[in-house]
């Protein structure tokens, strides 16, 4: 990673304490760190696996007659150390010690803000790895800045370094928490003190695996637990600590919540689940296909009226049966003519049985008595 990609990220972390081998010791057992004496007389280095991540030395015997308390110190990647020292107290801060050359390590500066916390600024000879920014356990992973001016704080490191503002936190305080973020990511946070008696100061976090474990470890050594553990936003867990010496230090452990990358993969199977009612749909539309054949029965609709035409038809011959059936009444008194024929045969044969009383009419008026009238022309 280039000089300008590091611009504003934080790179290094130190502590200044009274007596550094107890420290390094102390952060070995809660962090499960390693130490070991570096080049430079009276520096210890501390390693998290294969990376370097802090540094330990003793304060010099000023700051221990002026009973300065250990403090870790925070370094941001700065591509020229000289001319951010110049920009910074342009800005209004302070320059607490002048750029210096570290043979074969770099080049830094230590700084303070207009509000008084105090930063250092380094440029590293060597390109920092890119794996050393991911944040794994046991190393840094959160920045805080506790100050009395969270406004004039933020505009001041913006122009140093380019952080923008992320989202604000409500604090359970009653005050606001806002987060600072480098290159679109979140990096750190930024708050107003809420004590007057304590000074503006930076506070690092380091990433632990089993909060828990850590803070039993810190009481077990020597430590103190100063707050939490609590949940911050997103589900996080954080405590403060101080250690034997009076360093304070953050400990930070992720959500648990992280394991859920295996999410994506249900993912893509319940989506098919979703579009499978598009592949339905057109079965839906299909009736609308088939509803002309439901409107068919409007070819039977004549069909219902087709009895409606016969039914005349029907009715009709009912009504016209009676005059069919007149003349059929009628009939008989053409058929009686043909009965009384016969009647006409009939006396030549029965005329004589039963007309047989003719006998009679002779009888009466056969008299001869009138044969008188015969002899008269004699």
């Amino acid at each position: 990673m280039s000089h300008a990609d590091l611009r504003g990220t934080f790179i290094w972390h130190e502590l200044m304490t009274s007596d550094a081998t107890a420290a390094a010791e102390f952060y070995a057992r809660v962090l499960s760190w390693t130490h070991m004496a570096s080049t430079v007389p009276g520096y210890t280095l501390c390693k998290s696996g294969a990376w370097d991540v802090a540094g330990v030395m003793s304060q010099s015997d000023a700051s221990r007659e002026q009973s300065t308390p250990p403090t870790w110190l925070v370094y941001v990647a700065a591509p020229d150390v000289d001319a951010t020292a110049t920009s910074a107290q342009k800005l209004g801060g302070k320059l607490l010690k002048a750029p210096t050359e570290i043979p074969g390590m770099g080049r830094f500066a230590v700084l303070s803000d207009p509000q008084g916390a105090a930063f250092a600024v380094f440029a590293p000879v060597l390109p920092l790895p890119e794996d050393a920014q991911a944040g794994l356990p046991g190393q840094f992973s959160w920045h805080e800045l506790a100050t009395i001016d969270p406004h004039g704080a933020l505009a001041f490191y913006a122009q140093l370094f380019g952080w923008t503002v992320g989202v604000v936190h409500e604090m359970s305080s009653g005050g606001r928490y806002q987060v600072i973020e480098h290159a679109g990511m979140p990096i750190g946070g930024m708050y107003l003190i809420q004590d007057p008696s304590k000074p503006p100061h930076w506070l690092s976090y380091v990433h632990v695996n089993s909060l828990e474990q850590a803070l039993a470890a810190v009481s077990a050594h020597g430590g103190r637990i100063l707050h939490g553990p609590h949940v911050v936003p997103g589900g996080d867990r954080v405590a403060q600590i101080v250690d034997p010496q009076g360093g304070a230090l953050a400990l930070h452990e992720r959500a648990k919540a992280a394991p859920v990358e295996p999410m994506p993969t249900p993912l893509p199977r319940k989506a098919p689940a979703r579009k499978a009612p598009a592949r339905k749909a057109p079965a839906r539309k299909a009736p609308a296909r088939k509803a002309p054949a439901r409107k068919a029965p409007a070819r039977k609709a004549p069909a219902r009226k087709a009895p409606a035409r016969k039914a005349p038809a029907r009715k009709a011959p009912a009504r016209k049966a009676p005059a069919r059936k007149a003349p059929a009444r009628k009939a008989p008194a053409r058929k009686a003519p043909a009965r009384k024929a016969p009647a006409r045969k009939a006396p030549a044969r029965k005329a004589p049985a039963r007309k047989a009383p003719a006998r009679k009419a002779p009888a009466r008026k056969a008299p001869a008595r009138k044969a008188p009238a015969r002899a008269a022309p004699a």
